[in-house]
């Protein structure tokens, strides 16, 4: 059993609380279900970030399993790791996918349970599914390495595993964008990484990436779920909602960025 690991700092430790902020942060967000295969949430602090990703999660449709990619910030475990352990959040227990698991080729993505026992990016994603839908399984990927390379691997592979196994599948990629920069540099740099990843150009977003010595966190995991969606058939990219933590705060002197996009 994964426990859980950020729970009372990144969300409410209590049930009760926990589906209050759930509660609180889909609020105002779209309620018609998408078409969508992939998808981009952010994983701060749900005060933060909860209402940009719950903008992702309330158009996402029903799914067998959803496969979720997050950067690794500890730097423990294999440099790109799969998950089989159910997880566990205040709301309950999700099962993983072994089926899916199993299928997988494992020429890049290894099983290793210990890059993910103290990774937040993955975590705060599961109350946001929990919330949402009764029934599922998960496949949680944990991204050490991130260049375009790896992460067009990882992407292949993932679509190799949901042809062989038959089931319907959304992939989620977990990143926050600019960190601590000025509200403005955010919102201008965010843009130009954002126009890449909604024209699906993955070699285009790290071009952009290295041109501004980006702090996007999860850009591997974007680029991944990029190439899973496009090799499953993926046509179009779209902007759901774009915010920073100046939008909460009010401070706009050290942003971070925060973008929920959908893949359809």
């Amino acid at each position: 059993m994964r426990a859980p690991a950020v729970s009372g700092q990144f969300y409410p430790r209590s049930k009760n609380d926990l589906s209050r902020e759930l509660e609180r942060c889909f609020a105002n967000a779209p309620s018609a279900e998408r078409a969508v295969l992939g998808a981009v949430a952010p994983h701060a602090g749900y005060i933060y970030s909860g209402s940009t990703a719950a903008y992702v999660y309330s158009v996402l449709p029903k799914a067998d399993t959803f496969v979720m990619l997050g950067p690794n910030h500890t730097g423990y475990g294999s440099p790109v790791a799969v998950s089989s352990e159910t997880w566990s959040t205040p709301l309950g227990e999700a099962r993983s996918d072994t089926e899916y698991i199993r299928a997988l080729p494992e020429r890049i993505i290894d099983q290793d349970e210990s890059a993910h026992k103290y990774e937040h990016s993955l975590e705060v994603q599961l109350p946001f599914l929990q919330h949402r839908f009764k029934e599922f399984k998960i496949v949680h990927i944990c991204m050490g390495m991130q260049d375009e390379e790896t992460a067009v691997d990882v992407g292949q592979e993932i679509a190799e595993a949901a042809r062989k196994v038959n089931k319907k599948i959304v992939i989620i990629a977990s990143s926050d964008f600019s960190h601590y920069v000025p509200d403005k540099v955010a919102r201008e740099s965010d843009a130009y990484f954002i126009e890449s990843i909604l024209g699906m150009d993955i070699t285009g977003f790290y071009r952009r990436l290295h041109e501004r010595n980006a702090s996007v966190c999860g850009y591997g995991p974007i680029a991944a779920m990029l190439a899973a969606t496009k090799s499953l058939g993926a046509k179009k990219a779209t902007l759901l909602k774009y915010s920073t933590s100046g939008d909460v705060t009010g401070d706009t002197s050290a942003v971070v960025g925060y973008a929920g996009i959908i893949v359809e």
